[in-house]
């Protein structure tokens, strides 16, 4: 899971909170302690979870985040120079944003790579290949003096094949590596 319940509740609370005095900060803390208590309920009881599905336990935990999130906000203006909470002066909140934001790009780039190896691998080839007998001594032996597999000099062999206009598949002389 990329995102914790701690995560997605300062993101949130971050958004919504923007430009919210003390007091409409204490409804919000007000509003995330009955929604604690009821996610808690609905979580501890058996049965339907309600129309729009998903886990109880989840949701109370993403809204105890949310409650411990408003509770921090709402102290941090109580005690501020400022009127109303505005993230770009909640350094710690600040903080959390930027480590999320480098997660966001950690977990894009390892995509990005993970999506160009799939690619990668699509175009790879892999060949069984039967020899006739004086083939394979031959491509064994010239393995064998350069120091690699057969399979790596039939790789090299192809690496350095190329085709002309009319069809006539060539290799220029190269030493094997």
């Amino acid at each position: 899971m990329m995102w914790s319940s701690e995560d997605k509740a300062r993101d949130t609370v971050r958004r919504q909170g923007r430009g919210l005095s003390a007091g409409q900060l204490a409804e919000k803390v007000a509003e995330a302690v009955v929604r604690v208590r009821e996610t808690r309920q609905q979580a501890a009881s058996p049965g339907d979870w309600g129309e729009y599905g998903g886990d109880p336990s989840e949701l109370a935990l993403l809204w105890q985040a949310r409650l411990e999130e408003w509770q921090r906000i709402a102290a941090l203006v109580e005690r501020g120079e400022h009127p109303t909470y505005e993230p770009a002066q909640d350094h710690q909140g600040t903080l959390w944003a930027g480590e999320r934001e480098q997660r966001r790009r950690d977990a894009l780039t390892r995509q990005e790579g993970w999506l160009a190896q799939q690619r990668d691998k699509e175009d790879e080839l892999r060949v069984d290949l039967w020899l006739a007998a004086d083939v394979s001594r031959r491509l064994r032996s010239m393995a064998a003096r350069a120091g690699i597999t057969p399979e790596q000099i039939l790789a090299q062999l192809a690496e350095h094949a190329c085709m002309s206009d009319s069809g006539m598949v060539t290799v220029e002389p190269f030493l094997p590596r």
